[in-house]
């Protein structure tokens, strides 16, 4: 235990640095799918913390590992590069009153400012010595349309054998995540003739079938257990208003904690798509093409939970009450969804401190003891790992 408390000492003395280094992360923008500067500056902080083997994977992950007294199965620790912005967002972080605003500053420079940290602790010969193996990786395509690509790739080729795994997401250090929350995403496309609003009246008109649809998943019956819940998060299609729209679409957001239930509302979404396009395509004057649809897949992110009555749940919970918190377990779509699927015990938890407004360019962290949560990480990741 001297070990891992001198290494606790050197980590809440290293506060300002690990802030320091959150702040220049938030700066590099890395939207989903170009997450490269941010990734060699990671590769580069890897490598100071002398961690074996530091590199770039074909997702673009940088991976690198603390070698395990042991050859056992590795212990995965994971934090996402990318953000929700855009290029053309700015990500200069200001500072007002104790608070930093940038977009992205929890979401997630916090998770791998952590990460960092953590290498920092386990790095190099003066670091500690784990029983198992440590996997770090930052991983690309965790938000939005990136559908967790990077952490699809690491638990399809180094990480496959995984002990367990812990991804670092964000600010806090009181909850859990151990469930996993499913989503499924389509954009759903109806396409027919067109024309003249008037010379043209009575061609199918697709953003009335689309409108079909969204009316339809309105009304469609959700379980409250397992939660689930529908969402029409976009809709559009026409060219002008004088026009009968020859295109109409629409995207739609589906969620739950059960794989059952969302392909109970994967099915629904289908049959109700088709219904839209029949009616319109009834409606319209004899003679004029029929409108067709497509359904487009955006994203399938798996669901699942580990029991908490697991080893891994259990050291979260008891590593969040070691630094004076009480732990909350919760339910969210991380990196975790992924081995969690396959079978791999995996958690969830923040990088410490408080934020909020999270995915908004107004995004804030409060780095009010911040180490905790970092702390906290320490603490489960030599649980995990073994010293």
């Amino acid at each position: 235990m001297g070990g891992l408390e001198e290494a606790r000492a050197r980590l809440e003395a290293r506060d300002e640095a690990i802030l320091a280094d959150q702040v220049t992360l938030a700066e590099i923008p890395a939207p989903t799918g170009s997450e490269e500067r941010r990734a060699r500056w990671m590769t580069e902080r890897l490598r100071a913390a002398r961690l074996d083997d530091v590199q770039s994977d074909d997702a673009g992950n940088v991976i690198g590992t603390r070698r395990g007294v042991r050859d056992d199965a590795p212990v995965v620790v994971c934090a996402h590069l990318d953000t929700v912005f855009g290029p053309e967002v700015a990500t200069s972080v200001r500072r007002e009153r104790g608070r930093l605003s940038a977009p992205g500053i929890g979401d997630n420079a916090r998770g791998l400012a952590a990460l960092v940290a953590l290498a920092d602790a386990f790095g190099g010969d003066g670091g500690l010595r784990p029983q198992r193996p440590i996997l770090f990786s930052a991983t690309t395509g965790e938000e939005g349309t990136g559908d967790l690509r990077g952490a699809r790739h690491l638990f399809q080729t180094v990480a496959e054998r995984a002990h367990c795994a812990i991804a670092i997401d964000g600010a806090g250090d009181e909850r859990v995540v151990a469930c996993a929350l499913g989503c499924r995403r389509y954009r759903v496309e109806y396409a027919g003739p067109g024309g003249h609003s008037w010379a043209s009246f009575g061609a199918p008109n697709a953003v009335h079938a689309a409108a079909g649809l969204a009316a339809r998943l309105s009304g469609f019956p959700l379980a409250s257990r397992p939660r689930a819940t529908i969402t029409v998060s976009r809709i559009g299609g026409g060219s002008a208003v004088n026009a009968i729209p020859a295109q109409g679409w629409l995207e739609v957001d589906m969620r739950s904690t059960s794989s059952v239930e969302l392909a109970r509302l994967d099915r629904q979404l289908r049959v109700a798509a088709q219904d839209a396009l029949d009616e319109e395509n009834a409606r319209r004057k004899h003679g004029t093409p029929p409108l067709s649809v497509v359904l487009r897949p955006i994203s399938d992110r798996p669901a699942g939970e580990v029991p908490e009555s697991d080893a891994l749940v259990q050291a979260a919970l008891s590593a969040t009450r070691s630094v004076g918190r009480t732990p909350e377990l919760a339910v969210a779509s991380t990196d975790a969804n992924i081995p969690i699927s396959l079978g791999i015990p995996a958690v969830a938890i923040g990088g410490g401190g408080r934020g909020g407004d999270t995915h908004t360019t107004h995004e804030w962290y409060e780095n009010y003891e911040g180490t905790r949560g970092v702390v906290r990480a320490l603490v489960l990741l030599a649980s995990a790992a073994g010293l």
